[in-house]
């Protein structure tokens, strides 16, 4: 088996991601917002301190785009029950809206992509969810 090309491979994974986050036409929001509102849609209620540690912002950046998205009605914060001096952030109900309608935007575009691939093609990918998976778990892994 030939030796994984980590160079190739990291520029086709970033070409990929330059037109997988294009692909929904629901609501276009920067990238930062649309960071924040898919990281509170996976992981749930978080503190801002917890936020900062996965968004590639400073924290008045990350504060000021957080009062934005809580102004547009997609994100509210409560307090924390463990730290009455601590908020959580979480989707609204339009939030988990927005976040639900991109995802099931991006599943129809995405499928409509991976029809024009060859059944080989299409079994090469299927075969890679759990590899792309597993190296996503890795990246989380503070090891």
């Amino acid at each position: 088996m030939p030796d994984l090309d980590v160079d190739r491979l990291t520029t086709v994974i970033e070409d990929f991601n330059t037109i997988f986050i294009r692909l929904p036409s629901v609501r276009r929001l920067n990238f930062s917002a649309l960071s924040v509102l898919h990281t509170l849609g996976r992981r749930g209620p978080l503190r801002l301190t917890d936020l900062l540690a996965t968004e590639q912002l400073k924290q008045p950046a990350l504060t000021s785009l957080v009062a934005k998205l809580e102004q547009d009605g997609l994100l509210q914060r409560r307090p924390d029950p463990a730290d009455g001096r601590a908020s959580l952030l979480s989707l609204t109900r339009t939030g988990r809206d927005l976040v639900r309608s991109r995802h099931a935007n991006r599943v129809e575009k995405l499928a409509a992509l991976v029809a024009r691939l060859t059944p080989d093609e299409r079994a090469v990918l299927a075969g890679s969810i759990d590899v792309l998976h597993r190296l996503t778990d890795l990246a989380e892994d503070p090891a």
